[in-house]
């Protein structure tokens, strides 16, 4: 469900949304495995593109909605296409 689709009533509570794009960083305490099932639950409610950043690994989990999961490595630049048209991100 996006904003626009809420009617006003929907608006003054709190209302359950997910949003287009998410991104992750993985700390010291996160195992992968716990934050791949969190990917998977935001994925569930439809977010369009999600990064999962483990910068110890130098690795990044790129997710989009009905496509396969992509990882790739700090050397290629992330692109928030179609979500974040013309957004890109260097790590």
């Amino acid at each position: 469900m996006r904003l626009k689709d809420l009617s006003p009533g929907e608006l003054e509570g709190f209302p359950h949304l997910c949003p287009d794009f998410i991104a992750e960083l993985r700390s010291k305490g996160d195992t992968l495995g716990e934050l791949k099932a969190k990917i998977r639950e935001w994925m569930v409610n439809g977010f369009r593109l999600g990064w999962l950043i483990d910068a110890d690994e130098e690795v990044v989990y790129v997710y989009h909605q009905q496509a396969e999961t992509i990882h790739q490595g700090f050397e290629t630049p992330l692109s928030g296409e179609p979500v974040l048209p013309g957004f890109t991100l260097v790590l």
